[in-house]
């Protein structure tokens, strides 16, 4: 019996007592917010630079530097003592995050600001920096490469007058209908089709065809409804 209870004092004591939950100091907090900030900082720019949706959103961009502090505050604590952590993840587990996301892209930018905090917090300061990098330097290329080539929708509302001037016309381009709309005074085409370089010199011979109405020209990301 008695070592028993030996044995679980000393099973207590090396648990509570790991050389990885040991107390924070302000130096490591306050290098840690500091370099959460810097992190969460270029997260902001990447996304702001990076960005092709229809409506930037300033706020949401914030929360990813405040993601980062705010994750990397959680580990350091978490780090002090096993009996917090354990409380704490059950504390998180509660937590529903409803919002939804239009974008899939965004989950990544979500999960890059928790992972570089979770880093920080847990003092893998090079992991951080040379992982938000190398993110960093990804999003930016593939971003680059999406501008080359972008998705658009064509809308032309039109008479039957210019039906046969407007297919002409059309066969010049490489697109694909989407939609098609008959209406009792005209008639409206949805096209999609890529574009390089925002190239849209056809809109002026599309909109000088006699019948044609007017021509529309939008970005497509995926949230258009007819």
């Amino acid at each position: 019996m008695g070592e028993a209870v030996r044995f679980q004092d000393l099973f207590k004591k090396s648990m509570l007592h790991l050389e990885t939950f040991r107390t924070v100091s302000y130096v490591d907090l306050l290098l840690g917010l500091a370099i959460a900030f810097g992190i969460g900082m270029f997260i902001f720019y990447i996304y702001q630079k990076t960005f092709r949706g229809v409506v930037y959103s300033y706020n949401y961009n914030v929360t990813f530097v405040l993601m980062t502090m705010i994750t990397a505050t959680i580990i350091m604590t978490i780090s002090t003592n096993i009996v917090l952590s354990l409380g704490m993840v059950g504390a998180l587990s509660i937590v529903r995050f409803r919002t939804a996301v239009k974008d899939p892209l965004d989950i990544v930018y979500m999960f890059w600001a928790i992972s570089a905090g979770i880093a920080i917090g847990a003092k893998q300061y090079p992991i951080a920096l040379l992982g938000s990098a190398a993110v960093g330097f990804a999003l930016v290329w593939l971003s680059r490469k999406k501008i080359r080539e972008q998705p658009y929708l064509l809308i032309i509302r039109h008479t039957d007058a210019a039906a046969a001037e407007l297919r002409k016309q059309l066969n010049k381009i490489n697109h694909r209908l989407k939609s098609k709309t008959v209406r009792k005074d005209f008639v409206e085409l949805t096209l999609e089709m890529r574009l390089r370089d925002d190239n849209t010199a056809f809109m002026n011979d599309i909109t000088e065809i006699e019948g044609v109405l007017d021509a529309s020209l939008i970005n497509y990301t995926g949230d258009y409804a007819q």
